[in-house]
């Protein structure tokens, strides 16, 4: 027997322009290069506006004459309104200086993340939502091999973007896959979660490597610390064994993607341009070699209704790939629109930095978000992968958002700062007495900056450096 019956639920929908445009808007420019240029031949009614490629003064100079003729230049309101318009046009556009001189070429390398995906897409028991994953986690790693990005986000944006209900155990079961592909160790969260993985898959004998997992895995502390005797004690293991266990791990790589990448991909493009003018900066949007685009009007024209000659089912072709092209057009001009706001704001926000090139205020996304008027995921998509270029060198987006500590005057002072006032400190102890923890947050305190000694360890770890006792020099 069948029931009918009616439920009220609330939802969030995503619809496929706004999923183009967040994919849109977390390109790099090389990338973002890549991506138009992969529509330009997916779309026939996309079309290089070669007469809009040209310099900033050429541009200017036309805008009025164009404005005045009104026959091939839109606003983009008249655009949106179903006209035609091209990305890049005098209005949005801002040239940066001419071309470089010429590069030698680079030799063709397969980069890392292929070679991993290509390894995980060969596996057996890899569905679609595992190479998905794969694919996210993967373009999400350092050019160290480590993953630093919170996982729990990484499944957040893919569920937004393309509507899907992943979990974050799915995902930590293909994050333990990646750490076995070759090399292994990548993808890892931590030191510790990088040796265990390429002790897992080494070939070495089963019984070593059980003891060396365990070792890393149930006495991490006791080894860095160099606590082998207790080791030795804890896990019932003979000197001998536990000598063998250590020298498998002084063999392995602590970093597993370093030197992984090819000369292509360490070259830094920066996404943006930041220049001081006058007392004010002026912020460039880096995207010259991003190709103009326009809308192919003898298109429009075959499947405009007045045209019989046209069949059907070529006007319902025409058509859809119209939509689609104008949507992305329309879709890179909002990207543009809210790189230029994001990074605006983070220019007001961190403005001593940008004078001075010291001095980082704390910044979180929820205070960019706020100021743009979007939501922190889109902040998150804009500083992921971006950098800028600065009188004082190429930083990415990311190093202008720290956390703060309030100091005796009642001035928040970056985290960055303060692991920059603990690093002087170290720099200027007694190798034969170094200062422990304890001895490190009072002498901070004393600066005005009240922070516990679990927080000085925290950041001497971030820091790479070791604790007191392995300091010592005799």
């Amino acid at each position: 027997m069948l029931n009918l019956s009616q439920q009220l639920r609330l939802g969030l929908k995503l619809t496929p322009q706004q999923v183009q445009y967040l994919k849109l808007l977390q390109l790099p420019t090389l990338s973002l290069e890549q991506r138009v240029k992969m529509e330009l031949e997916l779309n026939p009614i996309l079309e290089v506006d070669e007469d809009m490629d040209q310099s900033l003064d050429q541009e200017a100079s036309e805008v009025e004459t164009d404005a005045v003729d009104g026959e091939d230049e839109y606003t983009i309101d008249d655009y949106l309104n179903d006209d035609l318009e091209g990305y890049k046009s005098p209005a949005s556009t801002r040239s940066t200086a001419d071309d470089d001189g010429y590069e030698s070429p680079i030799p063709s390398v397969i980069p890392l993340s292929e070679r991993l995906l290509t390894q995980f897409r060969l596996q057996n028991n890899a569905d679609e939502d595992d190479i998905l994953l794969a694919e996210e986690i993967i373009g999400n790693i350092d050019e160290d091999g480590y993953l630093r990005r919170d996982l729990a986000l990484i499944v957040q944006d893919l569920n937004l973007g393309l509507g899907t209900t992943l979990t974050v155990e799915q995902a930590e079961k293909v994050i333990q896959r990646i750490q076995l592909l070759e090399p292994a160790g990548v993808a890892a969260r931590s030191l510790q979660e990088c040796l265990s993985a390429q002790v897992k898959a080494s070939k070495i004998d089963p019984a070593l490597k059980e003891i060396t997992v365990k070792i890393l895995l149930e006495h991490f502390e006791d080894f860095k610390l160099k606590r082998f005797d207790s080791i030795a004690e804890k896990l019932h293991i003979s000197k001998e064994t536990l000598k063998q266990a250590i020298e498998v791990v002084q063999h392995l790589n602590p970093k597993p993607g370093e030197g992984e990448f090819s000369a292509q991909e360490n070259y830094v493009t920066p996404d943006y341009i930041v220049q001081k003018d006058d007392g004010d900066f002026v912020i460039i949007l880096n995207d010259r070699n991003v190709p103009p685009l326009r809308l192919n009007r003898e298109y429009k024209e075959l499947a405009s209704a007045k045209n019989k000659k046209t069949p059907r089912d070529a006007k319902d072709f025409i058509k859809k790939k119209f939509e689609s092209a104008k949507w992305f057009i329309a879709s890179l001009h909002q990207r543009r629109e809210t790189l230029m706001k994001v990074m605006r704001s983070i220019v007001d926000k961190q403005r001593q930095w940008f004078e001075e090139g010291e001095m980082i205020k704390p910044m979180i996304y929820r205070e960019v978000a706020d100021i743009v008027g979007v939501d922190i995921s889109t902040i998150s998509r804009v500083v992921r992968n971006k950098y800028v270029q600065t009188e004082y060198g190429v930083f990415p987006l990311k190093y202008y958002f720290t956390s703060g500590l309030e100091s005796e005057s009642g001035e928040d002072i970056s985290n960055v700062m303060v692991k920059q006032k603990i690093t002087e400190i170290m720099a200027t102890e007694d190798p034969q007495l170094p200062l422990n923890d304890d001895k490190i947050a009072e002498i901070l305190k004393k600066e005005g900056i009240h922070i516990a000694r679990r927080t000085v360890a925290k950041y001497r770890e971030q820091l790479g450096v070791s604790i007191a006792r392995l300091r010592k020099k005799y």
